[in-house]
């Protein structure tokens, strides 16, 4: 039996032991994977204690993804350029390896299950936190025509504009905002908490697409808005959530999994929670 787990604080809420259970059921895999809540400062404590103790790997959520980017050794081309780590494997010579799945899980849930297009769109993104740093580099790699960041605090979106340095991207107040966006990507938390965002009405139109890296049981405050201002194409962050996750099931086990069925099972029993 593989040892697998997630590492958070807090964790109780992660809905990775049943997304990976469904795919090892997919694999004929036997798979014993488990929450560990990590108390704070004690990350490379647990991580390693879980691996001398015969774990082959293990996922990472908040607060902790940049613990994870130092605790290994190597690291993949998208955990490098977001400096955070949300998966861990081990090589058979023991090299410790941390690779970032949650830019390609959005991008994947984006392009192949709702079937919007990313190139040479107007994007704007929502919030500057650490969610949208590990997601960025992805999402500009796909060829948007451009790309805006809109964050309360600017310095923190001027931060990534600078960080990435690509024409295309660009930190932006809120007189800045154009008219109809293509595409509209919410990270912040506002989605979950209820909090209004303030934005203006005119950044949706008919055909405008929006986006919440969020998830819920029923649809977030920001989607709620978004539709009450014409938006017709909605999605929350399930997919994405899905995706990233099977993205990390392959780099341990170098298996292809189907992700509709499990999207379809965790919409059926979504609640406001996270990976």
């Amino acid at each position: 039996m593989y040892r697998l787990a997630v590492f958070g604080n807090p964790v109780a809420h992660s809905r990775s032991p049943q997304i990976h259970a469904m795919f090892a059921a997919q694999c004929g895999i036997s798979l014993d994977y488990q929450r560990v809540l990590v108390p704070p400062g004690r990350f490379l404590k647990s991580a390693s204690d879980f691996l001398d103790q015969g774990g082959m790997g293990f996922n990472i959520t908040m607060p902790f993804k940049y613990d994870a980017f130092q605790f290994a050794q190597r690291h993949s081309t998208s955990a490098r350029l977001a400096e955070a780590v949300n998966t861990i494997s081990v090589t058979d010579d023991g090299t410790i390896v941390g690779d970032n799945t949650d830019g390609p899980g959005l991008v994947r849930d984006i392009r192949l299950n709702l079937g919007w297009t990313l190139e040479n769109q107007r994007v704007l993104i929502v919030g500057a936190g650490g969610a949208i740093r590990g997601v960025i580099r992805d999402l500009m790699v796909c060829n948007p025509a451009q790309v805006h960041i809109y964050n309360r605090t600017r310095r923190k979106a001027e931060d990534i504009a600078d960080n990435v340095n690509d024409a295309r991207l660009k930190s932006v107040i809120k007189g800045d905002l154009v008219a109809g966006y293509d595409l509209i990507i919410n990270g912040t938390s506002a989605g979950l908490q209820g909090n209004s965002l303030a934005l203006p009405a005119s950044i949706i139109t008919g055909s405008t697409r929006c986006y919440d890296l969020s998830y819920a049981k029923g649809s977030t405050s920001f989607l709620n808005w978004c539709s009450e201002n014409g938006c017709t194409a909605l999605s929350d962050g399930l997919g994405m959530l899905v995706e990233q996750a099977a993205k990390s099931f392959n780099i341990w086990f170098g298996e292809s999994v189907a992700t509709g069925s499990v999207i379809a099972a965790l919409r059926d029993g979504a609640q406001d929670t996270g990976p």
